[in-house]
C-alpha cells in the first residue's frame, strides 16, 4: 500500500515539476501560435482568391452564379484552412471527428435548423427562383434580393430595412418575382357610379396610357369591369410595363392621373352615402305621420 502511494506521489510531482510544467506550457503556446498563424495565412490565401475570382469571373457570370462559386470556396478555404490550424495546435482532427459520432445524434438535433438552411440555400443557388437585384414578394414581404448566403437570403425594402429571411422559409414559401421575366402588367380599380357612360370612361383611363412610352403597344391596356355593385361600378385598369421594375412607382402615378382625368372629365366616382327617406303609414288612431326613415345607400 505505502509503495502504491509513492508511485502516485511520485508521478504526481513529475506532472506538476514547475519544469516539466513550463516545458509543457511553452510547447502548447508554440503550438498556438503556429495554428493561429496557419489560420492567418489561409485567411489572407482566401482574399487573393477573392480577388482573383472577382477579376476573373464577375464579367464572365450573373451576380447569382458569382455569390454561390464565392461563398463555397470561401466555405471550403477556410473550412481546410481550420482543420490545417487545429492539427497545427495538435488537436487530432480525425478523433474529433470520431468522437462526434457518439454524439452525433444529439449535435444533428441542435444544428438542424442551421443544417436545412445550408441545404436551402445550396437548392436555391441551383434552382433560382430568383436572382440578386430581384424584385420579390416573400410571404407578404417586398423588397428587392440583395444577397444570397447559405444561410438566409437578404432582402431590402421599399423602406430601406434588411431582412435576413432563412432559406428554409423561402424554400418552402410561395416567391411572387416581380422582375423574373421581361414585362409586367399593373392593374389599377377605380369605382364610377351605375348613372356613368362606361365607354366614356373607358376612353378617359385608356387615354392615360396609350401615349406613355412607359406602357406597352403589344399588348394594349384595356378597361374591364371587375364589380357591379348596387350603387358603383368598379373598374380595373390593365396595362404593361416596358420596365417592370418600375411598378411601384407608375402605380402610384396612375392611381393620381386616373383621379385627375376622371374629375376634369366629370366621371362620378360615388363614395358610399346615407339617403334618408320620407315613409307614410297610419296610427292606431287613423292619423297619418311622416317620420324619417333610412331607405337605401349610394
Amino acid at each position: 500500500m505505502r509503495q502504491f502511494i509513492e508511485s502516485i506521489v511520485t508521478r504526481l510531482q513529475r506532472i506538476f515539476n514547475p519544469d516539466t510544467m513550463a516545458d509543457q506550457l511553452a510547447g502548447w503556446f508554440l503550438n498556438l501560435v503556429v495554428g493561429i498563424l496557419v489560420f492567418v495565412a489561409f485567411y489572407f490565401l482566401w482574399r487573393i482568391l477573392r480577388l482573383v475570382l472577382r477579376s476573373t469571373l464577375r464579367k464572365r457570370v450573373d451576380a447569382t452564379a458569382f455569390s454561390f462559386i464565392e461563398t463555397m470556396a470561401k466555405f471550403g478555404l477556410l473550412t481546410f484552412g481550420a482543420v490545417t490550424a487545429l492539427d497545427a495546435v495538435g488537436i487530432k482532427t480525425s478523433a474529433v471527428l470520431a468522437s462526434l459520432g457518439i454524439l452525433g445524434l444529439t449535435i444533428g438535433f441542435a444544428a438542424r435548423d442551421a443544417l436545412s438552411n445550408l441545404i436551402s440555400g445550396i437548392l436555391i443557388f441551383i434552382d433560382r427562383p430568383f436572382v440578386i437585384g430581384d424584385l420579390v414578394e416573400i410571404e407578404g414581404v417586398y423588397g428587392r434580393i440583395e444577397r444570397i448566403t447559405l444561410r438566409s437570403t437578404r432582402v431590402v425594402t421599399s423602406d430601406g430595412r434588411m431582412l435576413a429571411v432563412p432559406n428554409t422559409q423561402v424554400i418552402n414559401k410561395t416567391v411572387a418575382s416581380y422582375t423574373n421575366f421581361p414585362h409586367l402588367r399593373i392593374d389599377v380599380a377605380v369605382t364610377i357610379a351605375v348613372t356613368e357612360n362606361l365607354e366614356r370612361a373607358r376612353q378617359v383611363l385608356i387615354g392615360l396610357v396609350q401615349n406613355d412610352a412607359a406602357y406597352m403597344k403589344d399588348p394594349l391596356p384595356r378597361v374591364v369591369v371587375t364589380q357591379l355593385n348596387d350603387y358603383n361600378v368598379v373598374l380595373e385598369l390593365q396595362a404593361w410595363l416596358d420596365d417592370e421594375r418600375q411598378h411601384v412607382q407608375k402605380r402610384f402615378e396612375l392611381r393620381e392621373k386616373i383621379f385627375n382625368a376622371l374629375n376634369a372629365a366629370g366621371v362620378v366616382m360615388p363614395f358610399e352615402t346615407i339617403q334618408l327617406t320620407p315613409l307614410e303609414f297610419k296610427t292606431a288612431n287613423g292619423s297619418l305621420a311622416l317620420p324619417a326613415a333610412a331607405a337605401g345607400r349610394s
